[in-house]
């Protein structure tokens, strides 16, 4: 399989900000700042798979997989001070950023599984290598030249590599159950090595900061499902997971909105560990309850703080703990030609953490509600329509940030085309411009208003045609063993409202 994308990313930010002196409230001065960072990220994804397997029997699969992410990021930033009347320029510091990163991702992973006193028995493992390399270049730009800051330019290298065992089992019993164990062994091993200058009196000295890090964890796995009435079946299950930060979340390097917002990575940022507990329902085939009882340690959060008195930034750090209550319910339906389906998630978080000094105290409790629902209609000679909703109730998002409520209405057309061969799709999303993200934070002594919306509403445009034998058999669908590393390559830093 070899698959990629090729992304060409601009994020422009725009707005003064104002300076007030605090004894008396009147207006100091004004920065009129405009950023534009012009983004690229093109990705490569190669996998080799290889499939044995005997009809009721045992099965062996073979992955190999590489995969490169080129993301080139080239960042223009003038600040202008102004006096109070919004014309005069006072003063004046432009820069231009450019970093460059390179992610190489490798994996080779085996599965196999047999049956096994009357129920199926499956191992397997895993080798992963990651290879980051970023190198950040900053420069202070003058009217005809820019000169290379080395003070505030560093370049990053990360290696990661991590193994993976894994034994899972499970057997359907005669009384109506059916249980699965499993547990999965990894064994972490990561290094992180920042370059520069640093200052010391008049003096620029190099600097070489590693830093490495290697741990081994368990992570197991159960559950058990009373399926004797195929229409009431209830599975209690427990599992213990593993999310890793972005790679470009470690990366120690800013983000610019102005000379007083950025974002920056943190080289100490942990995995965090999730445990939970599921009961799950499911009724007549159709209703799906699941309650969800979850305990997550160093849970990421993006953490707004100061610097130099004045100067906010924004980072991710791990907060001590979560607490989570879910519980979500679906349901399908069809009736001729309208069918309809629905979703109901709500769930209790509390966010609970220590950084120290008074005001550096996070305890947020949120019950949020999340309600999705999609109708289609068949309209005849080939033609469909589908009307979606989306609302989500006010939250807590990244730990920190309670955010308002918002949602969306999205429509489509679709019309099949020379006996089903193609077809044709007219779709309109958020047609109402209600899917507007806002709200507020307030730590260590940082107040902040937030607010944006996406480029809505959106008109779409797709046409699809299937050519060739129709009696070929279908290539199997297969995951690379790269999912995860993907996921994480593509997140991380790129703006302050992502």
């Amino acid at each position: 399989m070899v698959n990629g994308t090729i992304a060409d990313i601009d994020v422009n930010t725009s707005g003064p900000m104002y300076f007030f002196y605090k004894p008396t409230g009147a207006l100091s001065r004004i920065l009129d700042a405009t950023n534009k960072n012009d983004r690229t990220m093109n990705n490569f994804n190669g996998n080799l798979n290889y499939r044995y397997a005997v009809t009721g029997g045992s099965e062996l699969n073979i992955d190999a997989d590489y995969g490169t992410f080129k993301i080139r990021s080239n960042q223009f930033q003038p600040n202008f001070y102004l006096q109070p009347d919004g014309t005069t320029e006072t003063s004046r510091a432009v820069y231009n950023m450019i970093a460059p990163t390179d992610i190489k991702l490798y994996s080779l992973k085996t599965d196999y599984e047999q049956n096994f006193k009357g129920g199926r028995l499956g191992f397997g493992g895993k080798i992963g290598f990651v290879n980051t390399d970023n190198d950040f270049q900053r420069f202070n730009v003058y009217t005809n030249s820019k000169v290379l800051d080395t003070l505030k330019s560093n370049r990053f290298e990360y290696d990661e590599n991590i193994n993976a065992l894994y034994v899972n089992y499970n057997k359907q019993l005669k009384q109506g159950i059916m249980f699965q164990l499993g547990v999965r062994a990894e064994n972490t091993n990561i290094k992180g090595n920042s370059t520069g200058y640093a200052q010391v009196g008049n003096t620029l000295i190099p600097f070489d900061s590693t830093f490495k890090r290697n741990y081994t964890d368990l992570f197991p796995s159960a559950a058990i499902t009373f399926n004797k009435n195929p229409m009431k079946q209830w599975t209690i299950s427990y599992s213990r997971r593993i999310d890793r930060p972005a790679y470009q979340d470690l990366n120690p390097f800013e983000f610019k909105i102005n000379e007083y917002t950025f974002q920056k990575g943190n080289t100490n940022l942990r995995p965090q560990y999730t445990n939970s507990i599921d009961i799950t329902n499911i009724y007549k085939y159709r209703l799906t309850t699941k309650l969800t009882f979850s305990h997550v340690n160093d849970i990421f959060a993006q953490i707004p703080d100061t610097i130099d008195k004045t100067k906010g930034f924004l980072t991710k750090r791990n907060l001590a703990t979560q607490n989570v209550v879910a519980l979500s319910i679906s349901y399908p339906f069809q009736y001729k030609w309208y069918s309809f389906f629905a979703s109901l998630n709500s769930n209790y978080s509390h966010y609970k953490a220590d950084f120290g000094g008074g005001d550096r105290k996070v305890n947020q409790q949120v019950f949020s509600v999340t309600y999705f629902m999609q109708n289609s209609f068949s309209l005849g000679k080939g033609w469909t329509g589908e009307l979606t909703g989306l609302y989500l109730s006010p939250s807590v998002w990244q730990g920190f940030f309670r955010t308002k409520s918002m949602g969306s209405v999205d429509l489509g057309l679709q019309k099949v085309l020379f006996g089903g061969k193609a077809n044709v799709k007219v779709a309109v999303s958020d047609i109402f411009q209600t899917m507007k993200w806002s709200g507020d934070s307030d730590f260590a002594g940082v107040k902040s208003n937030f607010s944006g919306q996406g480029e809505m509403p959106q008109f779409k445009l797709n046409f699809s045609y299937r050519f060739g034998n129709s009696q070929v058999k279908a290539a199997r669908q297969r995951k690379s063993a790269l999912e995860e590393e993907k996921k994480r390559a593509e997140g991380g830093q790129g703006g302050m409202g992502q």
